[in-house]
Order: C-alpha cells, then sequence, then structure tokens
C-alpha cells in the first residue's frame, strides 16, 4: 500500500507543477486581455494596438491549447486512476462548458490575426471576456474535482 501511495505521488506530484504553469500563463493571458481593455479607442494605424492585439492572440491561443492537450488529459487520466466515478462524470459535464468555449476563441484569434480592422474589437473583447469567464470557472471546477480532491492520497 505504501508502494502504491509513493507510486501516486511520483506519478500525480507533477500534475500540480504542470497546473501551476498553466494558470501562470492564464494569469498572464488576462493581464493582456485587461490591458487590452483599457484601450478606450482602438486604432487600426497604431502599430502599438495592433502588436497587442496580436501578442493577446498568441497566449490566448497558447493557454487554450495547453487545457485541451495538456491539462485536461492529465485531470481525466488522474481520475480515471483513482477510479473516481463522480469526479469523471462531473468533468464530463464541464468539458462540455469548456469546449463551447473554444470555437469562440478560436474565433476570436482567427478573426485579429487576419485583419488589421480594430473597429468591433472592444465589442469582440466584451464577448470574448465572457466566454473565458465561463470557461475559467469550469477549468477551474476541473482541477477541483479531478486533483485536488485526490490531494490527500497523494499525501500519504
Amino acid at each position: 500500500m505504501l508502494e502504491n501511495c509513493k507510486s501516486a505521488q511520483e506519478r500525480w506530484g507533477g500534475v500540480s507543477h504542470l497546473i501551476d504553469q498553466w494558470l501562470q500563463e492564464r494569469q498572464e493571458m488576462l493581464v493582456r486581455f485587461c490591458s487590452l481593455g483599457e484601450i478606450r479607442a482602438f486604432n487600426s494605424e497604431d502599430l502599438a494596438h495592433r502588436h497587442k492585439v496580436k501578442a493577446f492572440c498568441e497566449i490566448l491561443v497558447d493557454y487554450t491549447s495547453a487545457g485541451h492537450f495538456e491539462i485536461y488529459d492529465q485531470l481525466v487520466r488522474e481520475g480515471n486512476d483513482f477510479q473516481d466515478s463522480d469526479g469523471l462524470h462531473r468533468a464530463s459535464e464541464l468539458l462540455k462548458t469548456i469546449d463551447g468555449t473554444t470555437q469562440r476563441i478560436l474565433d476570436f484569434n482567427d478573426k485579429y490575426l487576419e485583419t488589421d480592422d480594430l473597429s468591433a474589437l472592444a465589442r469582440d473583447l466584451s464577448n470574448l471576456g465572457e466566454s473565458l469567464s465561463a470557461r475559467m470557472e469550469a477549468e477551474d471546477s476541473m482541477i477541483e474535482v479531478l486533483h485536488t480532491a485526490h490531494r490527500s492520497k497523494l499525501a500519504l
């Protein structure tokens, strides 16, 4: 039994580090999002505005991709390993919410990578903010039900 706990700690202890790094990336994305939100009038001719939008899109897609291709898979794998059927069921519902926001994020990214027209950016940022809020709430819940819930089993 002690060996199983040690193995679990070795296996899942690194997930905490991965999640921490990802949450730091999320924070950086939010800082850039807020920085864009502080601009009162977007000027398509202003290279600094265009640069800020492109940099935001970059980190937005990196953050979104890391969630889909690293974090969520790790969390589900952890739920499976701990045979947490309730957590996995809840995660399945949360993933539906997350998936619902992904297309809006990708649409925003595609739009602003392909155009220098920033006339609709304030409205698009507002809509994106609503999607990000729903997504982050679901992500935080997923971390809670599939990772934090097993922390006591890892500490043994």
